[in-house]
């Protein structure tokens, strides 16, 4: 059963850094929530609320973590915080999460008022930055009341969308840089050049999250941009299969179908239709993930297959990062990255969620 799969998974888990606060950890948390939300079983609430404790201690710091950094990154563990006190009530969970409101007060924005995705990447709006940070800083203000937090997350996922919108294709870059000083970045646009599948995942979760946070009178001005990405989305999928690594290029060659991307697609896509934001996926488009994602391993567990490991822009340990199709599929595929697996645990607690409501109108 793939819950097995999960469960084995994160009983193995190492802290994907060693143990500094980080967003591939919050990867692993959010898929814990959700399963925990779909299902009520304690073990999963057990395992994320073990490794937070750990990383948290009694609140007043997160190991590892430099606000200085101004990273966004670091953002997105954050909302396992929110969730901890949502079920615990333990008040050590809101001053950690404090400690992450404290950084976004003083982030650094573009003159659009959107935060820079890290200090050393100035002037610059990716994509995976507005589901890092948005969902958090809204969940944080509801549960505060903080209504100005609220306003200006969805401002500025607002303005990102507006900046980073392709519209020769209709969908979003990876990347913007308002100071077109970037050698990746066209001095017309600031876009780079190609549409990064988990990119685009990373945004489509971070729309359909929003909207469940907030509601649809508030995600209103967020509400077209979303119905049309998510449609887009499921038209792109390869027929019979999911979706590939360079989302709008069948024609490229060496192009494959990328797990990570396709689980969060699947995620959005289920989340969409369950509040009217997308058409309502084919009701095999998860079990059909799973069956090209998850394989068997010879010590006769499983293992998650073909992860892209990580893609960026820029300069990185000795090599320039281009943002093209072609660069997009010279990086490594690995199995079992957090980074995918988090998304299933994820898209696979959506299935549940979405299934379980169409039971339960049958019934009524």
């Amino acid at each position: 059963m793939l819950t097995d799969y999960f469960s084995a998974f994160a009983a193995a888990y190492t802290p994907y850094k060693g143990g500094p606060w980080c967003y591939e950890d919050g990867c692993l948390y959010r898929g814990l929530e959700l399963l925990h939300r779909a299902t009520g079983e304690p073990r999963w609430l057990e395992a994320m609320q073990r490794r937070v404790d750990v990383q948290i201690g009694d609140g007043t710091a997160l190991a590892g973590y430099a606000l200085s950094d101004y990273n966004i990154d670091n953002v997105l563990s954050g909302r396992a915080l929110l969730y901890l006190d949502e079920v615990t009530g333990d008040p050590k969970y809101m001053a950690a999460a404090a400690i992450l409101i404290d950084q976004l007060a003083s982030h650094p924005r573009t003159k659009s008022g959107v935060y820079w995705h890290k200090l050393r990447y100035p002037w610059q709006v990716w994509l995976d930055g507005l589901y890092m940070g948005a969902p958090f800083q809204i969940g944080y203000g509801l549960r505060t009341g903080d209504d100005a937090l609220v306003a200006d997350a969805i401002a500025q996922v607002v303005t990102a969308l507006e900046m980073t919108k392709v519209e020769a294709t209709g969908l979003y870059a990876h990347a913007m840089d308002e100071a077109r000083r970037q050698p990746w970045a066209d001095r017309g646009t600031g876009h780079n050049k190609a549409h990064w599948s988990r990119a685009l995942g990373w945004l489509a979760m971070a729309l359909v999250d929003i909207a469940a946070l907030v509601g649809p009178e508030r995600f209103a001005p967020l509400e077209p941009q979303t119905r049309d990405l998510l449609a887009r989305i499921a038209a792109l999928r390869v027929p019979g299969g999911i979706w590939l690594q360079v989302i709008d290029r069948p024609d490229l060659d060496g192009n494959y179908e990328e797990s990570s991307a396709s689980a969060m697609f699947v995620y959005a896509l289920e989340k969409g239709a369950a509040l009217g934001l997308a058409e309502p996926p084919p009701a095999d488009l998860f079990d059909i993930l799973a069956a090209k994602v998850v394989r068997p391993r010879a010590d006769g567990g499983q293992e998650m297959a073909e992860i892209c490991e990580v893609a960026g822009l820029g300069y990185f340990e000795n090599r320039f990062r281009d943002g093209s199709a072609e660069y997009y599929l010279t990086e490594a595929r690995v199995a079992d990255d957090i980074k995918g697996v988090g998304p299933l645990m994820m898209s696979y607690a959506a299935h549940l969620e979405r299934r379980g409501a169409a039971a339960r109108a049958r019934v009524a």
